[in-house]
């Protein structure tokens, strides 16, 4: 089965690292995933996180777009709520017009944050994303009546329309609106412990094609480490059971090293827990890894999966995505290429 194979980039913040140096290998990694043949480069958007460093997506993609030529660039996604939605047309119209046919705009309506950022951000509620949807592609496309009072408003730079929209998800939930709308749809396997397929399939059953797109595109986030050895892989895959666990229990700190996570004193019952959440995650030698996307690609017919690597270490990161692409691009070539359900 032929799927493509894109970045989501959280821009992890490891322990012993300022945040800082964390965005200069975002953009070291971006520059490596285009020429290890990646389709897109995704952002996420996370504030208030000691270990995510991603707080302005669209500032990032503004200079990943200048380093890259060929690479697509995108938010994985803007979390609609934070944002006027006129700041976000103006943005993503500014970089479509920068780098014309490279640019994806991904929403969700997750915050993101907790309650106190969510506060000092003054966001609005996700009940509410549906209408500030509307009313950035109203705005943009310069549709309100007469009478409206945003009537006239102009998005700069107004001879460019919107990017390509992406609609976000974890449940499933948005996956019948994605469609209806004739959008792309994300589906965050990469974090939900929820079977994608049923969500997938919602998305293109009820697909309505729009200008933007004419059949369903579905991509799939998927948690990978990679590594020269299996033990390598488990080895540093280490990082991410501590990292959930803290999560789980509301505690924020940078990405710990695999040293600090095998020195941590699980309980037997995280321990548990630890154990069973790392079959959400794609860990291995190359040949391993690109067995097991091929397999994943195969069950959700997922036109896309999008790589999500949170290793401690920059330069292990960075290889993890080129020996991913290495070995699915090996198996491409001893294996013919079967049609793709979208």
């Amino acid at each position: 089965m032929s799927f493509d194979i894109s970045v989501l980039d959280l821009v992890p913040v490891p322990s012993g690292t300022a945040p800082s140096q964390a965005l200069r290998d975002t953009l070291d990694l971006a520059q490596a995933a285009q020429a290890a043949g990646y389709t897109r480069y995704w952002i996420s958007e996370h504030h208030s996180m000691p270990a995510i460093a991603s707080a302005s997506p669209e500032v990032l993609l503004s200079r990943i777009g200048a380093l890259t030529d060929t690479l697509r660039i995108g938010s994985g996604g803007i979390m609609l709520p934070n944002h006027s939605p006129m700041r976000v047309a103006e943005h993503f119209k500014a970089l479509e017009a920068l780098y014309p046919g490279r640019v994806d705009l991904g929403l969700g309506r997750a915050p993101g944050s907790d309650a106190r950022a969510n506060r000092a951000m003054h966001a609005s509620s996700g009940e509410h994303f549906v209408s500030m949807l509307d009313e950035m592609l109203a705005l943009s496309a310069d549709t309100y009546p007469a009478d409206h009072p945003y009537h006239g408003v102009r998005i700069m730079p107004d001879d460019v329309g919107l990017p390509p929209i992406w609609i976000l998800g974890s449940s499933g939930a948005s996956a019948g609106f994605a469609a209806e709308r004739g959008f792309g749809y994300s589906f965050a396997s990469h974090f939900s412990p929820m079977d994608p397929n049923a969500a997938l399939a919602a998305y293109r059953d009820g697909f309505i094609p729009s200008p933007a797109f004419a059949r369903p595109h579905t991509i799939l986030g998927v948690s990978v480490i990679c590594a020269d050895t299996e033990a390598e892989a488990r080895h540093l895959a280490q990082t991410v059971d501590l990292m959930w666990l803290r999560l789980r229990k509301g505690e924020f700190a940078a990405l710990p090293s695999p040293e600090e996570a095998a020195a941590y004193p699980y309980s037997d019952f995280e321990r548990a827990a630890v154990d069973e959440n790392r079959g959400r995650h794609i860990i291995g030698a190359p040949e391993q890894v690109a067995d097991q996307l091929a397999d994943l690609a195969e069950r959700t017919a997922a036109s896309e999966l999008m790589i999500v690597s949170n290793i401690h270490d920059a330069n292990a990161r960075l290889r993890s995505y080129e020996l991913v692409a290495e070995a699915l691009s090996a198996r491409h070539n001893r294996m013919p290429p079967r049609s793709n359900a979208g």
